[in-house]
């Protein structure tokens, strides 16, 4: 008995031993209608850089960019589309190319600029996957009289003509002398308390 060629069978043995090239063609992912009508096709194969909208599941209507497509699994990861795990740590989320729709493409590769036949006047700065960075203004210093030098005083001068050029201390040869220690006082001695004189009328 001879196998048809679509039977599951045969399906599943296609799928799971094609080749790069043949898993690339598989997953192509429908255009939006803005794309069908610049471009004039309705799917194309998916790559990274590309922003798509989700059509099922939790995350149904997010627009995201595809951060990793993954040929082996015939499966996508998005940008902010994660799943919290046992150990409580989010995990990206995988999904099927058929759950998506290119909302827009990455045009930074010169061969599919050359497919689509699209000139390079006709690429914006985000599909090439540049975003212009917006020159910050540095803020003008108000234009003010110019500052006066002061004047020193007597002090002020004499206490910079003493200080070292690095330091600030002063330098060796003109360090203060050294003030002269007060010696100890010696300890005055009481003086001894007179006798009180004799009462002349008791000696009468």
């Amino acid at each position: 008995m001879r196998i048809s060629p679509r039977s599951p069978r045969r399906q599943r043995k296609a799928l799971y031993t094609a080749d790069s090239f043949e898993r690339r063609r598989r997953m192509t992912v429908l255009l939006s209608r803005e794309l069908r009508r610049r471009f004039h096709r309705r799917s194309l194969p998916l790559r990274k850089g590309d922003t798509v909208r989700v059509l099922s599941g939790s995350f149904v209507g997010r627009e995201e960019r595809v951060a990793r497509v993954d040929r082996r699994d015939y499966s996508v990861t998005l940008d902010n589309v994660t799943l919290k795990a046992a150990d409580e740590k989010l995990k990206p989320l995988a999904l099927r190319p058929g759950h998506l729709v290119i909302t827009r493409l990455n045009l930074s590769d010169a061969w599919r600029r050359r497919a689509l036949k699209v000139s390079e006047e006709e690429v914006t700065p985000e599909e090439r996957g540049v975003v212009p960075e917006a020159e910050e203004e540095t803020p003008a210093e108000p234009a003010g009289a110019p500052e006066t030098p002061v004047a020193k005083t007597e002090g002020e001068a004499a206490g910079a003509d003493t200080e070292s050029p690095s330091t600030g201390a002063p330098t060796s040869e003109e360090k203060p002398e050294a003030e002269e220690t007060p010696k100890p006082r010696r300890p005055r001695k009481k003086a001894a308390k007179a006798a009180p004189a004799p009462d002349p009328e008791e000696d009468a």
